[in-house]
């Protein structure tokens, strides 16, 4: 009979660095408050948050993987990528896009996933707390299912 490894999104007893760039902060500072409280509502204690400011998104992967080198178990990044009249906004989300995954592949540690690339700002303001929901919270939910089912898979099925 399969194993199958459950979901469990429990933070208890987990260190979890959030890497937050500042540019669009009125957008990130929400997406920040809403990953903060699906941490704390999950277990994750105060003193096991870890929360690391940085310039812009483009920054984002080199401090979750800082981050995750710290002894973080997982980590969740936070942006706001907002398109504009140039060619920059397509070489950041790729940039940005690309070195999560580098980082979550090279450490085998998960990083949730919450840069917002939007066509423009309204969109952006919906999906951090807005009609769309707070995709801060999804990719701190995100990173804690992901630490369980890699340690689940580590220890041979057991999640």
């Amino acid at each position: 009979m399969a194993k199958v490894l459950e979901s469990n999104t429990s933070g208890a007893g987990l260190r979890v660095g959030i890497a937050v760039a500042r540019f669009n902060e009125l957008v990130t500072e929400r997406l920040l408050d809403g990953a903060l409280t699906t941490l704390r509502e999950r277990g994750v204690p105060d003193d096991g948050v870890i929360v690391s400011w940085v310039p812009g998104a483009f920054e984002l992967p080199l401090a979750a993987r800082a981050l995750l080198q710290s002894g973080c178990d997982a980590a969740v990044v936070l942006g706001a990528i907002v398109r504009g009249g140039t060619d920059h906004y397509d070489y950041v989300c790729s940039g940005v896009t690309d070195g999560v995954m580098r980082v979550q592949l090279d450490l085998g540690r998960p990083v949730g996933f919450g840069v917002l690339t939007c066509a423009e700002m309204e969109q952006a303001v919906s999906r951090a707390g807005g009609a769309d929901g707070n995709k801060g919270s999804d990719a701190a939910m995100a990173a804690l299912e992901m630490h369980h089912q890699l340690r689940g898979v580590a220890d041979g099925g057991a999640a």
